[in-house]
């Protein structure tokens, strides 16, 4: 009998595609149910997905439905890819904030809109996770919504469900190292560790040796300077815009210069974790979210995706070549995990995890973002140890504040939300986080029934 995939919030169509093409690639007899509760798009899913096993005359079985209930019995993996509210609720997490001085590059994971995004998801992802209990309690259960850590927090808080929070940015991040050396990525390794969107690469190795010195020097040579000077001439330069001229992500550079650890996923995600470093959204003589990681583009653009795919799922012309082509994103490590654990192959993988001693200066069952063994037992954490005193402080804060927000999130507290506001570090007054809180409760009160009891 073919093992059952579910793909829940498959109207996320470049993800969906993503996936489907790596899976088509393995040769596997399996079932695949798409599921999503938008019927439009559930069917421009279902047609792009039928074209491209068609034009692989592929062994895949494809179901279909807007009821997760339905497709979950049985199966082996459901991977989630859920966004409540889609691109028209992250609009408004981006512009309510904006309106009170709060500039984002993301608004996903921290800052305002990053918590007003927990609230949303948080109860939708405890449903699916109190479904794969019910219906397929052995499933492999992966999640890529963010924000990841308070979404997986959550899940295992509330139903104790074995989630595993997957994403694309370290592996990203360590190919971004690779090439800034004009190194082949076949012969480096790594050790990151954090929380998702800002997890700490501790090393980085050529064949062996640490390459730590080497990212030092040509910092330094791009900035005019000597390796031993690199921190006097980051605070020499300020927020220069000379900085972008000679130095692409300067933010997380400059961290790696004191620090010494570099930032994944670069300055578009870490710098939401420091919003006190950014007043105004400030950056470098630009302005976050506007002229520089424009939110406007980033929204227009996976609106124009959307529509090209939906014209192509349900267009009766034939698929493009490049549709069954491998390419980077979200989805790209998943079925390989998948594989290592079902032949046990004991591959190593950053994934989302409850801290159970990888990092034993952090508290316990906090979602990191670390090195994790692939094998027939699952996904297994690798303990790390300590992490120095300074990276730990940069995680710690941010920990108290998911937390805040996970509790916010499954009690409907709007006290708490608030809390978390205040914690987050990017509202100016006690006022602001008030304001800030209730504008994102009633923007959204339609995806917050939580809020809405008494």
């Amino acid at each position: 009998m073919a093992e059952r995939y579910v793909l829940i919030g498959a109207g996320s169509v470049s993800f969906t595609r993503g996936l489907v093409a790596d899976i088509l690639r393995t040769g596997k007899e399996l079932e695949l149910g798409l599921v999503d509760i938008d019927p439009e798009a559930l069917r421009t899913a279902e047609g792009l997905v039928t074209k491209m096993v068609a034009a692989k005359r592929a062994r895949v079985r494809v179901l279909a439905s807007l009821d997760r209930r339905e497709v979950l019995p049985g199966a082996h993996a459901v991977i989630c890819t859920v966004g409540v509210g889609g691109r028209r609720a992250w609009e408004r997490d981006i512009a309510i904030p904006r309106k009170h001085g709060v500039f984002q590059p993301v608004g996903d994971t921290a800052m305002p809109g990053g918590l007003s995004r927990a609230l949303r998801m948080i109860p939708a992802m405890v449903g699916v996770a109190r479904d794969v209990l019910d219906l397929c309690p052995t499933a492999l259960f992966f999640n890529y919504g963010n924000p990841m850590a308070a979404v997986c927090r959550a899940i295992r808080k509330a139903t104790g469900a074995n989630v595993v929070g997957l994403c694309h940015g370290v592996l990203g991040v360590a190919h971004y190292l690779a090439q800034f050396l004009k190194l082949p990525f076949s012969e480096v390794t790594y050790t990151a560790v954090g929380l998702n969107h800002m997890t700490w690469f501790t090393e980085f190795r050529h064949k062996g040796r640490d390459a730590w010195p080497l990212f030092r020097a040509e910092v330094a040579r791009r900035l005019g300077t000597e390796p031993g000077r690199l921190l006097a001439k980051f605070a020499e330069l300020g927020d220069s815009p000379e900085l972008l001229e000679k130095l692409d992500n300067p933010f997380s550079w400059n961290l790696f210069a004191l620090y010494g650890a570099f930032p994944a996923v670069l300055d578009r995600h870490a710098i939401e974790f420091f919003p006190q470093l950014v007043p105004g959204g400030a950056y470098y003589g630009r302005t976050l979210g506007v002229d520089v990681f424009s939110m406007e583009a980033v929204i227009e653009g996976g609106d124009r995706r959307y529509q090209e795919m939906r014209e192509i799922a349900l267009s009766p012309e034939p698929l493009p070549a490049e549709y069954l082509g491998s390419e980077g994103g979200e989805h790209e490590q998943v079925i390989s995990i998948i594989d290592s654990i079902d032949t046990d192959a004991g591959r190593v993988y950053s994934a989302n995890l409850p801290n159970r001693g990888q990092v034993a200066n952090l508290p316990p069952e906090a979602v990191l973002e670390s090195p994790a063994l692939a094998d027939a037992s699952g996904l297994r954490a690798l303990a790390l140890g300590d992490l120095p005193s300074g990276l730990a402080a940069t995680l710690a804060s941010r920990i108290a504040v998911i937390e805040t927000i996970v509790d916010a999130a499954l009690k409907g507290d709007r006290d708490l939300f608030v809390q978390a506001l205040i914690a987050d570090g990017s509202a100016r007054s006690l006022g602001t986080a008030q304001r800030l809180a209730d504008e994102l409760l009633a923007a959204h009160a339609e995806f917050l029934p939580q809020f809405q009891r008494g």
